[in-house]
């Protein structure tokens, strides 16, 4: 059982700002309530009196552990299968049809940022099969999903692929749990291995490069926007755009919208949804 703490305002700021220069996430100032939720039982295992003594302590040399365990903590969130069902009408109807036509001789690849436990490239990864069940022949230098998030926790999870049957009922159709998940006798559902070989996961810092990651045909950067400052924001936009191949696609939250980069990225109407090509 965590122990329960108080925080001052100036507890807040500290933790806040520490907080934002590590991953760049904004805490609101009404979010005190989600830092004392996700960290007593971190302030209860350190020993920490209070939320300064912890801030003290991540700041020290050969603190990086517990740095990850609280940023684990403050990053983790729960996620859908099909999120907001039209990314991924989106990405059968018009992207996948797109990209069959102009790369035929080349390595599809998609990047999953901030990808969670999984069922983003998951959800991606069972479109791609029912896109190739239809098409024969597509894609035959085959397809790539990078799935990167900065929780080592998540990634974990998300690799094993394995999830209980009330992470499976968000979002998830009988007949795709059926059709590419195997049940388990410890009563868990794992991804079929044609669907979770087409997934890499990677850990990932949104506020570091990402030159290393190559060049992607597409890129899902859905509902993490929101958690950063405006600046912030707008470089992440600007280094994804180079790692987008030249009229490559970015895909938002639908909470999300990119404004500021007029050079860069060109809006499209899909009717329903939107989404951005590169420039």
């Amino acid at each position: 059982m965590s122990i329960s703490f108080s925080i001052t305002p100036a507890e807040f700021r500290e933790f806040s700002s520490f907080l934002e220069k590590s991953c760049g996430i904004l805490l609101a100032e009404h979010k005190q309530y989600l830092v004392q939720s996700r960290l007593g039982k971190i302030m209860q295992q350190q020993g920490c009196a209070n939320l300064s003594e912890l801030v003290a302590r991540l700041g020290r040399a050969g603190g990086n552990s517990l740095k990850e365990q609280v940023i684990d903590a403050m990053t983790t969130n729960e996620t859908l299968w099909f999120r907001d069902i039209h990314p991924y009408e989106i990405l059968r109807n018009k992207l996948l049809p797109e990209l069959h036509e102009k790369s035929r001789f080349q390595k599809l690849r998609i990047w999953s940022a901030a990808c969670s436990t999984g069922q983003e490239p998951y959800s991606i990864s069972m479109v791609i099969d029912e896109f190739k069940q239809s098409h024969a022949g597509a894609f035959s230098s085959g397809e790539e999903i990078l799935a990167t998030d900065i929780s080592t926790t998540v990634l974990d999870q998300a690799r094993r692929g394995e999830y209980e049957m009330l992470a499976l009922g968000r979002g998830l159709s009988q007949d795709r749990l059926h059709r590419y998940f195997e049940s388990s006798p410890s009563g868990s559902w794992g991804i079929k291995p044609h669907i979770k070989s087409r997934v890499r996961f990677q850990s990932l810092n949104l506020l570091g490069p990402y030159s290393s990651l190559g060049q992607f045909d597409l890129i899902f950067c859905r509902n993490v926007l929101i958690y950063f400052s405006s600046d912030v924001k707008l470089e992440i936009l600007r280094k994804m755009h180079k790692q987008l191949r030249p009229g490559g696609y970015l895909l938002l939250g639908a909470s999300e919208s990119l404004s500021g980069l007029p050079d860069l990225y060109k809006m499209i109407h899909c009717r329903p949804g939107i989404i951005y090509q590169a420039i």
